[in-house]
């Protein structure tokens, strides 16, 4: 494998869509047909309940699955994604009930409307690789091919570690983009001013400690920790401080 020649071409695509049509090429070198791939800011929202992805990239995949894993959760019954939190080895998987891979212990009443989606699209064996990375943020790249999901496990044992290398390359490169570009695009924008008063509030400071911070007026730092607070959807300043932190918000590029 041309490690430098992919590290390459995703370096060189200019936007995150262009990235994930390098990454799907390079997959294809594998026998891959179809490509998921998702991105969240962090594991589990403030209620405790596995994130919703603020990326779904698919590719040789029916569009409908973005409304179903986004819009109606069923990404978080998904076996796939219960095994990949726990986990940072690549894995096959296969939704056959008499299939002993590793989802197998997930499946459940709960989660038969994903495996019955995913049976009537034909995809019902693949490879996962979850990429949880420092920060906290955490990112799954699947590959699935359609056939023989035994010929497919397989043949996956000979090329399960260049999947992975690949994914997290790519991850690699395109996280940047993928911050500025989809991943907040779901979350509230702070403004940069939004940002700094709430981050002083949140080791300790008042707003008069605050304003003489940043050379601002009491009243208008008020003001911008109201805002932070009313976008954030949060009760109080402590909770916005709180959901700012758990979203990673004070890393969010400025602007």
């Amino acid at each position: 494998m041309d490690v430098t020649g992919i590290e390459e071409r995703f370096a060189a695509a200019t936007s995150l869509d262009l990235q994930i049509d390098e990454l799907f090429l390079a997959m294809q070198d594998y026998g891959f047909d179809t490509l998921i791939y998702d991105y969240t800011p962090g594991r589990y929202d403030l209620s405790g309940e596995l994130m919703i992805p603020t990326v779904l990239e698919l590719r040789n995949v029916d569009e409908t699955m973005r409304d179903y894993w986004c819009g109606r959760g069923y990404f978080r019954h998904d076996p796939v994604q219960h095994v990949a939190l726990g986990t940072t080895a690549p894995f096959f998987w296969n939704y056959d009930p008499k299939a002993q891979t590793l989802i197998h212990a997930f499946m459940n009443e709960e989660t038969a409307p994903v495996a019955e989606f995913l049976w009537e699209r034909g995809l019902t064996a693949g490879v996962t690789v979850p990429i949880h990375l420092p920060g906290g943020d955490y990112a799954t790249v699947t590959g699935i091919r359609a056939g023989d999901p035994g010929r497919l496990e397989r043949d996956v044992r000979l090329c399960m570690g260049d999947f992975s290398l690949i994914s997290h390359l790519f991850q690699r490169t395109a996280a940047l983009r993928i911050a500025r570009e989809q991943a907040l695009s779901g979350l509230p924008r702070l403004t940069m001013r939004e940002r700094e008063c709430l981050r002083y509030s949140a080791e300790g400071y008042s707003a008069k400690e605050i304003s003489r911070l940043i050379d601002r007026s009491v009243p208008t730092v008020v003001m911008h920790l109201n805002a932070a607070t009313r976008k954030l959807g949060a009760r109080n300043r402590t909770q916005a401080v709180a959901r700012a932190a758990h979203l990673r918000m004070f890393d969010q590029p400025r602007g």
